[in-house]
């Protein structure tokens, strides 16, 4: 006998005013399996994800949970039909305690604790802010909680994304738990090999409609390509042209012995114009508050930073861009007007000075005709930058800053939770910059990517720079070995 399915999704629509978000899609998961929802960036998984979580109702559709229909129309639905959620962006309250946040919720808080220290956070200290907290221990923290209301089916949408990679091995940890007990995940990444690692069975979404069902170790990474792009693609970058920076290249931007409250302790680092240099790190290492110093989000208790030989004492990060250094967050919404359409969103920065107001208009539309081509950005929903996909947001922070120019930038994580072909677009654009005489920082979480955009690379780790190397000749293993703490890893 056939078995019956725990979920099952059928015909599901969904539409923002002009933007068709869904049509007919649908999604079968069976009992005890992780299941891969794959598509590139605006093909409609995160719309469905939350359509399947009651956060807003389909328009046209049916779904069933165990062979019964289901009735999802607000997030305590869902939950009463067993189905948790782990958003992309956690769900937690930032001017709320952790264990307010929990409390909101009613789980069982020594259920959490359980599954925290499981995961290898248990010394989390619930009477602190969540906005104080980094967005790795944000997403493990909602998992917790998620997985506090034992689900039948756990979603998982991009969990993965802001994890390093010892931590992204505690959620697959945590995935084989579940399905061992006969409960099922889906599982949304754009890392193709965590997919061909941990999953089943896998359904591929383009232009918010299923286009294929497969299983992913019997295709391999190739076949999950074609279907998520609908044509054969080339990896150019398998085999990277490797860039030569001049040895007499001016240093851009240079730190020396930078130190902040423990979490940066002395470390330097110089990147020349043209150069992308890269940062290597696990959780927690420093590399976030390294970029925070850089930028001028934070001042340090010691050390200094120089921008072409010259101290930058940056009071705000208004100081630091003002000197051409900008940064790209890790978290995109951070750097947007979520309300506010993707015109203003990439020309905040032109309009930073009242003396500059005057005259702008007249080359505003042409600078933003050049970054929305430039980057390739899906305007459809210009209205609302908020409307867009992931990857389209992250372009317009990019493109932003193409738009009112710069010199240095920092970019933390700016590929973080976007499809491979939005990623190729953001790796050639700093390529391009880099050729024009930009210099780029680049803090990656996805080692892999390390030898394919950057120059060098460096690994911190407890809050010190430990090693520097040739990209080209980085493997992740080394990279890991270092990141680890394992000085002289081969």
């Amino acid at each position: 006998m056939e078995q019956v399915p725990l979920l099952e999704a059928r015909d599901i629509a969904k539409r923002f005013g002009a933007v068709v978000a869904l049509s007919s899609a649908d999604l079968v998961v069976r009992p005890g399996e992780v299941h891969a929802l794959l598509g590139a960036n605006g093909a409609g998984k995160s719309t469905l994800v939350k359509i399947l979580s009651g956060v807003f109702p389909a328009d046209s559709g049916s779904i069933k949970v165990n062979g019964v229909e289901a009735n999802i129309g607000r997030p305590v639905d869902a939950m009463a039909s067993g189905l948790a959620t782990v958003f992309q962006d956690p769900a937690l309250v930032p001017d709320l305690t952790v264990e307010q946040n929990f409390r909101l919720t009613d789980v069982d808080i020594d259920v959490v604790k359980g599954w925290l220290d499981q995961m290898g956070i248990a010394d989390v200290d619930f009477g602190t802010l969540v906005r104080g907290l980094p967005l790795e221990t944000l997403r493990l923290l909602d998992l917790a909680r998620a997985l506090a209301h034992d689900p039948q089916l756990l979603l998982l949408d991009e969990i993965t994304a802001a994890l390093p990679a010892d931590h992204a091995e505690k959620v697959f940890d945590v995935m084989g738990q579940l399905t061992a007990r006969g409960r099922s995940v889906l599982f949304i990444t754009h890392r193709l090999a965590e997919v061909l690692r941990v999953c089943d069975r896998a359904t591929v979404l383009r232009d918010g409609r299923k286009v294929a069902e497969l299983e992913p170790k019997s295709g391999g990474e190739a076949t999950l390509l074609e279907a998520m792009v609908g044509e054969e693609i080339k990896d150019e970058y398998q085999n990277p042209e490797q860039r030569q920076i001049p040895a007499d290249a001016v240093v851009a931007l240079e730190a020396v012995d930078l130190r902040s409250r423990g979490k940066v302790n002395g470390a330097s680092l110089k990147v020349r114009t043209g150069e992308i240099l890269g940062i290597a790190a696990l959780e927690g290492q420093g590399q976030d508050r390294l970029f925070e110093l850089l930028s001028g989000d934070r001042q340090p208790e010691s050390g200094e930073i120089l921008v072409y030989g010259e101290p930058m004492k940056a009071r705000s990060p208004y100081d630091a861009i003002a000197r051409g250094v900008v940064s790209v967050p890790a978290d995109r919404l951070h750097a947007l007007l979520p309300q506010r359409s993707v015109r203003e969103n990439l020309t905040v920065p032109l309009y930073n000075r009242i003396s500059r107001w005057f005259g702008l208009a007249r080359d505003e539309k042409e600078k933003v005709a050049d970054a929305v081509d430039r980057l390739d950005i899906d305007i459809r929903a210009q209205d609302q930058v908020r409307r867009l996909s992931g990857g389209n947001q992250q372009k317009v922070v990019l493109g932003r800053w193409l738009a009112s120019g710069f010199r240095i930038i920092l970019c933390f994580d700016p590929t973080r939770g976007i499809d491979i072909q939005t990623k190729r677009q953001i790796y050639d654009l700093l390529r391009e910059l880099a050729d024009q005489g930009h210099a780029i920082v680049l803090y990656t979480s996805e080692l892999p990517e390390i030898p394919l955009v950057c120059d060098r690379v460096l690994v911190m780790y407890g809050g010190e720079v430990v090693h520097s190397q040739d990209a080209s000749t980085a493997t992740e293993e080394r990279l890991l070995s270092e990141a680890h703490g394992l000085a002289g890893a081969s």
